[in-house]
């Protein structure tokens, strides 16, 4: 298993988690749980979303099989409107290639992180390690308490 700084950090803290490994190209989150043979709706993705005002893009994380609902995420976070920046701009925004945006890799770096309240209902969800090729299974509350993030419903 590789060890990256979002492993290093779990076990640091000791947060229980599963790492899998995948093919290093771009996968998303559909492809990602075909690849691992479960349910799309428990591979989450980590979707960035950009403010029309100042302030750091937000972090919605996302069943693979939804989309974020930008309205509501809007509601959730107390902004008028949100944008979806394009796939390369995420990757400037985040510093992460798209694939491996995580908000486990972006701790401390002032993103508001929401994962949707589905993940609220499951005891374990699949996330991006950081980079491409590493996905980690762990405990919602446990990201979330990680991450410092709200759980509000942000997808469709």
């Amino acid at each position: 298993m590789k060890a990256n700084n979002v492993t290093r950090m779990l076990d640091q803290r000791k947060i229980p988690y599963t790492v899998f490994e995948l093919p290093a190209e771009k996968l998303g989150a559909v492809e990602t749980a075909q690849y691992l043979g479960i349910s799309p709706a428990l591979v989450y993705k980590t979707i960035v979303v950009t403010r029309l005002e100042k302030g750091k893009p937000i972090l919605a994380v996302v069943p693979g099989d939804h989309e974020v609902d930008l309205k509501a995420l809007a509601n959730a976070v107390g902004e008028k409107k949100l944008a979806l920046p394009t796939e390369r701009e995420a990757e400037k925004l985040s510093g992460l290639q798209a694939g491996g945006i995580s908000p486990l890799a972006l701790i401390n770096r002032g993103f508001q992180v929401i994962i949707d309240q589905t993940a609220q209902s499951i005891t374990e969800i699949y996330i991006s390690g950081g980079q491409r090729g590493l996905n980690i299974r762990l405990a919602p509350a446990a990201l979330a308490s990680l991450v410092n993030a709200r759980f509000a419903a942000i997808s469709r």
